[in-house]
């Protein structure tokens, strides 16, 4: 009985539709036979799906078409119709039936409402729709395409000068000879609804397996097939609205730019994100997180330690009316184990290998942990142009503890034009000269200090066709002011002892679709002369 008046229903609201039709006036009648039509197919469908007989169908169907053909003058109220008195030019009255707007769509919105819900089930209430856990997936993911032209100065010395008792950037595969790069970068995520909770979610990139930083990817034909692993794979609780913990691999957590973190660096670890709201117009954000780098496999013959950092940030957002804020927050990265351990001088000692850094770009102090007297720390030539390798003797001279203080103002008053200021230090505060002369034997200058600012304007986002913005920032970084494995790839090649500027803008194509041109222009903070132009020309699609 109850699924016969489920069935009712629609079937009557149906019917109430084209009688609608039959009893309009002219003025009407066209919008009136539109809205019949998709009545009619909205019968059909119900007839498909086993919830009205074909026979009922037909019968609705013939009473409509009757009511159409009755004659105008019938005495017959309409189902739901106003009415208004015209006269003619014979001076008699016309009456003049129609359907108020709010009605129409008033019934539209029941009739699609009611009978797509009873479209999912069988008469006997089983399902029809895909399975349940397929309304909790969602996918992400982009294509970006890449010319990037690199030029160097005329002023640099060869590569291999650059390690020669220097202590410092012994990593440069390139420092003479242009080249001009085709890369590529895909990225593919699969996003989970567990419960109100739960999250989870996985993602594939490109890049090189060896390189945390960059999922960019070289093209040749030569190559032929380019790699393709797993950069995210974590979960996500979120039991109230201020508190969030992600454990796994995923993105930086903390709010900051590329001077400190590079944007494509995946986190590994733990951390937990509080955002508790203060009034009205501000938040109050915190995180806190450890994170392990290299798990070292300690034996006899291996002393080193694992190497891994802690994280914790607190700050403060407002938000005014026009949606402009003001966001500040200052963190602290403290990195354990990160520094590298000599052996004995007896030639054979390797216990402290494993204190080197697996991964490094250019820029920070370092010294020899294998005494073999080769300061160049294991100077490398990488294919495909990659500017990081894993020294196999080159431990850092300083220990890292960075204190890091980022804000950033957004001003709406011209929405959707944003005008963007961002304003970035940091400052090693675990440099400490008389250590680091104990441990190896090297005295090194204090270089501690870095700093950004960047000043954008246009849409905060490029997301839809003719979205536009423009930027310029300027950036120094000293050598040993934040560590050169996992900050910025792409200005001065990567790393640190760097300063120059950023000047570039992005144009949207189509929606989802963008343009963007960027031009780093750098060159040394100190020591030996180093100058690179690196122009960025990207095609992003995102789906």
């Amino acid at each position: 009985m109850k699924t016969e008046v489920r069935m009712m229903k629609p079937v009557a609201m149906a019917l109430s539709l084209m009688l609608l039709v039959s009893n309009a006036g002219a003025g009407e009648r066209e919008s009136l036979e539109q809205l019949r039509s998709t009545t009619v197919g909205l019968i059909e469908a119900l007839v498909q799906e086993g919830i009205l007989s074909k026979e009922k169908a037909n019968e609705l169907i013939r009473k409509a078409e009757a009511a159409k053909q009755a004659p105008a003058e019938s005495n017959a109220q309409p189902v739901v119709a106003g009415v208004a008195d015209a006269t003619a030019q014979d001076g008699s009255v016309v009456r003049v039936q129609y359907v108020p707007e709010f009605v129409k769509q008033q019934l539209r919105a029941d009739i699609e409402k009611d009978v797509m819900a009873k479209l999912n089930y069988h008469v006997e209430s089983e399902r029809l729709a895909l399975p349940s856990w397929l309304d909790r997936i969602s996918f992400e993911g982009d294509v970006r395409l890449r010319y990037e032209p690199d030029r160097f100065s005329e002023r640099n010395l060869p590569e291999f000068q650059y390690g020669l008792n220097t202590g410092r950037q012994a990593m440069i595969a390139n420092s003479t000879d242009d080249q001009n790069r085709y890369r590529v970068r895909a990225r593919f995520g699969i996003n989970a609804k567990l419960s109100d909770t739960f999250t989870a979610g996985i993602r594939m990139t490109t890049g090189h397996m060896d390189n945390p930083l960059s999922p960019n990817q070289s093209i040749e034909i030569r190559q032929a097939k380019l790699d393709w692993g797993l950069d995210r794979v974590f979960v996500t609780a979120k039991p109230y609205s201020w508190l969030t913990a992600t454990a796994g691999r995923f993105a930086n957590p903390f709010f900051s730019t590329d001077m400190v973190w590079d944007r494509s660096l995946a986190f590994d670890g733990a951390a937990v994100t509080f955002t508790p709201k203060l009034n009205d117009s501000v938040t109050g954000f915190g995180t806190i997180g450890a994170f392990p780098i290299d798990q070292v496999h300690k034996n006899s013959f291996n002393k080193a330690k694992d190497k891994w950092f802690m994280g914790a940030q607190a700050g403060l957002e407002w938000i005014s009316p026009n949606k402009s804020s003001v966001k500040a927050g200052l963190a602290l990265y403290d990195f354990k184990e990160v520094q590298g351990i000599r052996n004995n001088q007896d030639g054979v000692d390797t216990r402290y290998n494993a204190s080197v850094m697996p991964w490094r770009q250019k820029g920070n102090n370092t010294f020899d942990v294998l005494q073999n007297g080769d300061a160049s720390c294991g100077l490398v030539d990488l294919a495909n142009g990659g500017q990081g390798y894993s020294g196999s003797g080159c431990g850092l001279a300083s220990k890292f503890k960075v204190l890091n203080l980022t804000g950033q103002v957004d001003l709406a008053t011209f929405d959707p034009v944003h005008v963007i200021l961002q304003g970035d230090y940091a400052r090693n505060i675990a440099f400490d000269r008389q250590e680091i002369y104990n441990r190896t034997g090297r005295l090194y200058d204090k270089e501690t200090d870095a700093y950004q600012v960047k000043l954008t304007v246009g849409m905060p986002d490029v997301a839809n066709r003719h979205d536009w913005q423009v930027f310029g920032a300027y950036k120094r970084i000293e050598a040993d002011a934040v560590m050169d494995s996992f900050n910025d790839s792409d200005f001065n090649l990567g790393g640190t002892n760097a300063k120059g500027t950023i000047l570039g803008g992005s144009y949207g194509l189509d929606k989802n679709t963008s343009f963007t041109a960027r031009w780093y222009s750098t060159r040394e903070v100190s020591g030996l002369p180093l100058s690179i132009d690196v122009f960025l020309f990207d095609l992003t699609a995102r789906f």
